[in-house]
């Protein structure tokens, strides 16, 4: 049997519900935004994580299922943009997409929470071809309008 596995970081988009026990904090931040509500980051901000927008995820997928590369099957692939954005960045960006000086509230830290959090992508990149066409920036701002057009205000 022929398989490819790959492993998610932290995938983010349109329509993520900010509703929810473990909602991902990108929604919960555009909700809080959309509300002139500040939100809670837990600990300083400075923890970090390898953010990617869903259509790289997408990409990745449609490499995997196609590749014509047989060095490329019965592997395991990091799939993310190989790039760091700590929390307070990431509330930063989205902040400037909504034309917000809302300061967030700073909470405890969460126990265990692994504090950094970086993919190697560079095997996908070079057995399935895979490059990272949405930047977390773009994304963030991209997802942020989705949310301001169809959450605002409910």
């Amino acid at each position: 049997m022929e398989l490819i596995g790959l492993r998610y970081f932290n995938i983010f988009g349109p329509q993520q519900s900010p509703n929810g026990p473990y909602a991902a904090v990108i929604p919960l931040f555009a909700e809080a935004l959309l509300n002139n509500k500040p939100p809670t980051i837990n600990g300083d901000g400075s923890h970090s994580r390898d953010f990617t927008y869903v259509d790289n995820a997408v990409q990745a997928n449609y490499l995997s299922l196609f590749t014509e590369n047989a060095k490329a099957v019965n592997q395991v692939y990091n799939i993310a943009c190989g790039h760091q954005t700590s929390l307070m960045e990431l509330y930063e960006v989205m902040r400037k997409e909504a034309g917000s000086s809302l300061e967030p509230k700073h909470g405890p830290e969460r126990t265990g929470d692994v504090k950094h959090s970086l993919a190697d992508i560079s095997k996908a990149k070079q057995l399935l071809g895979y490059k990272v066409r949405v930047s977390v920036e773009e994304g963030l701002r991209l997802t942020f309008q989705w949310y301001k057009e169809h959450l605002q205000n409910k």
